[in-house]
């Protein structure tokens, strides 16, 4: 090559190394790629929201549920032990009352898609009965069941009647309100008889 020759006019890019175009149909895969990754991430985070919504109307429905039950448990241990005539009648009807709030809540649980039989095992043991039935049979062994039955029971009562409250507040179904309504008023006067014959036996 002669050094006083000249160089054409695109030398360098003679010289240089070639790039490769990049083909559109990469681009088009990777796009593809991005789009499908994005839909999973939202639709992940869609079932998260709408499983945190549905369990939040769902778990104080099943609370209400166990809660019943485990009071009916305490009522129906609580047959033979109690000794006063008052006290025996007040049972009696609270144990007729919670038979029948639990055959009517199955049309909310229904509404709501709830199997009473398969409720959460958190929830079940959070509301289990085990402990007042363990309080309650010490106090019959010291004879004193009947005023730790009527404490015991004002404040399962008392519990149950704030957990009806929440749950009409945030009921939109105005035939649950009804049902929830109708419970607090059949409650509301046991727990009142309850308290009060506990507090005249301190």
């Amino acid at each position: 090559m002669n050094p006083q020759q000249e160089l054409p006019p695109n030398y360098l890019d003679e010289i240089a190394p070639q790039t490769q175009k990049r083909s559109f149909v990469i681009n088009k895969t990777r796009l593809i790629v991005l789009i499908g990754i994005l839909a999973v991430v939202i639709m992940s985070v869609l079932a998260l929201i709408v499983g945190q919504i549905n369990s939040a109307r769902v778990q104080p429905w099943e609370r209400l549920t166990a809660r019943l039950a485990s009071t009916d448990k305490i009522v129906g241990s609580s047959e033979g032990k109690i000794k006063n005539s008052q006290l025996r009648s007040t049972n009696s009807s609270l144990n007729i009352l919670l038979t029948n709030t639990q055959r009517d809540l199955a049309t909310p649980l229904a509404t709501i898609g709830i199997n009473s039989k398969k409720l959460m095992p958190s929830i079940i043991s959070d509301e289990s009965s085990d402990e007042m039935l363990a309080r309650l049979e010490d106090a019959r062994l010291n004879a004193k069941y009947d005023s730790t039955y009527a404490r015991e029971m004002s404040y399962q009562l008392s519990n149950l009647l704030t957990l009806l409250q929440q749950l009409y507040s945030s009921s939109s179904n105005a035939k649950n309100q009804d049902f929830l309504q109708t419970t607090y008023d059949n409650f509301a006067p046991v727990q009142k008889t309850l308290s009060e014959f506990s507090a005249s036996n301190e």
